[in-house]
């Protein structure tokens, strides 16, 4: 396939017929992807034990809770390796300190656990090249490149399963099989590491493979087999488990435009060239359900802007759901007097929402707006992410709404007042009911379901247990949420409280 001739005549298309489609977002949208990435190559859980770890994340998940986050990026697949126990691969030493060493408990599930009980989504995140990082000494007996030597490539002191090998593919989407199979994740998620980043001078040897293939271009060749693994992934999670979402989170600059007449104004590393990861191509063949690329920098970054690359991925990239990565730490460190929380935070999110083909955002990394670095989770608490918020819809998977609930009514036991439904059909997985959302309004006001100030709660029970303190005559309206957000017809119910 000639893919950089067919992304040439596609963005001639859309920089000849599109523009920049810049709108007034509501302050608080209903609907807003607000996400956070929980890493484990940073060796934040290692010598954890299983008390502690559990401890540790489930503070990380309150405080997140408490902004209205609504999906955490879970690492659970580093180096070859597991943070649950896999079938095929060894537990990863991010946990114990050594690879193969069972923790005794499984943390992925334990993930999944605590994050629905929030109303968060769970994204399994895999590394699916990386075999072993610089700082790993002994691989388990058990890890793929001790069984089998000859499917990896050894670069710059790191190790990689070889991307031109089908057997390597084969068993990256064994690994994920067996997660989507295992456990009730929302998404599967792959980061920025492709091909590795290159160091200067240094080729990643892979000579032998390419003579092999009689290909001309190297990097087309490489390209080529990361499109491979990309279209196979999106084949596994599909054919597993078809409401589970497959996003991609790349490097935040796909070329520059004096690589590419189309490029962003930028002057950085390429996710195409030097990656080889061709992620609008994957985009327009509908391969991933979701993009969040890296757009770590700063505004006004004279190598990379923020504003610049926002802008141009939303151009570029909106025929699947658009999030932005948000640095934390770059962002607060960015100073902007002129700003109430005196960085560059409120602007980013202007930016932002002003794009309708931006439809939220994942900060990097989870534990530092959890901390409430600088004022950073306090801000998200005040304004960003003051109300609740639904998932972005993803039609081109399902846009059928779910049955609405029957019944609703008012019931009374020893804790109290709450409201009661029945739940429609389940036979359908795609469209089975969830969640519920319940929303109030006050005797007179227009039952306006679009107003997420109004949602009191999201939840996967069929039932709501009203506040005791509260009195009054209100109107309630429970709908019904699928697995992919698709949300039914609303049912009232008049409630009078004394």
């Amino acid at each position: 396939m000639k893919k950089l001739l067919y992304i040439f005549l596609l963005s001639a298309i859309l920089l000849s017929c599109a523009s920049q489609k810049l709108v007034n977002t509501p302050r608080h949208p209903k609907r807003e992807f607000r996400g956070a990435w929980i890493q484990a190559v940073n060796g934040q859980f290692t010598g954890m034990d299983e008390i502690q770890m559990k401890d540790y994340l489930t503070a990380m998940l309150d405080n997140l809770q408490k902004v209205n986050v609504n999906a955490i990026i879970f690492q659970v697949r580093v180096e070859g390796d597991a943070l649950y126990p896999s079938l095929h691969e060894p537990w990863s030493r991010y946990i114990t300190g050594e690879q193969g060493c069972s923790p005794g408990w499984d943390p992925l599930a334990f993930m999944v656990t605590e994050c629905h009980r929030r109303d968060m989504e769970l994204h399994a995140w895999i590394n699916p090249y990386r075999a072993r990082t610089r700082t790993t000494k002994v691989l388990a007996l058990e890890h793929p490149a001790v069984k089998n030597p000859d499917k990896f490539i050894e670069y710059e002191g790191q190790l990689y399963f070889n991307p031109a090998l089908q057997d390597n593919r084969d068993h990256i989407c064994r690994i994920v099989r067996d997660i989507l199979t295992r456990y009730d994740v929302d998404g599967l998620h792959i980061d920025d590491y492709f091909y590795p980043y290159p160091v200067k001078g240094v080729e990643f040897p892979d000579d032998e493979w390419f003579y092999k293939s009689g290909n001309g271009d190297r990097g087309e060749w490489r390209r080529e087999n990361v499109n491979h693994l990309i279209y196979q992934l999106h084949r596994t999670v599909r054919e597993t488990k078809p409401w589970v979402r497959f996003g991609v989170s790349p490097f935040g600059i796909y070329r520059n435009a004096k690589s590419w007449e189309f490029g962003s104004r930028t002057n950085g590393l390429q996710c195409y060239d030097e990656l080889n990861a061709d992620v609008l191509f994957w985009i327009e063949q509908g391969w991933v359900d979701y993009c969040i690329p890296q757009i770590y920098w700063e505004i006004g970054h004279p190598a990379a802007d923020y504003e610049e690359l926002v802008a141009w991925w939303a151009e570029h990239a909106s025929a699947r759901p658009l999030y932005i990565g948000q640095d934390v730490v770059r962002t607060v460190n960015a100073k902007d007097s002129a700003a109430i929380c005196g960085n560059q935070q409120m602007r980013k999110y202007e930016l932002q929402r002003a794009n309708a083909n931006v439809s939220g955002s994942c900060f990097w990394d989870a534990a530092s707006a959890a901390n409430n670095m600088d004022g950073y989770r306090d801000f998200l608490a005040a304004d960003i992410y003051k109300y609740p918020a639904l998932m972005p819809g993803s039609p081109f998977m399902d846009d059928k709404a779910p049955a609405k609930v029957k019944g609703i009514r008012l019931v009374e036991d020893e804790n109290g007042k709450m409201l009661l439904w029945i739940v429609g059909d389940e036979s359908d997985a795609m469209n089975a009911p969830h969640r519920f959302v319940v929303y109030c309004f006050a005797k007179g006001e227009k039952a306006d379901i679009g107003n997420p100030a109004k949602i009191m709660d999201i939840t996967d029970k069929p039932f709501y247990r009203l506040p005791q303190d509260m009195s009054g005559e209100y109107i309630f309206v429970v709908t019904v949420l699928d697995r992919l957000q698709n949300e039914s017809k609303g049912v009232k119910c008049k409630v009078c409280l004394e």
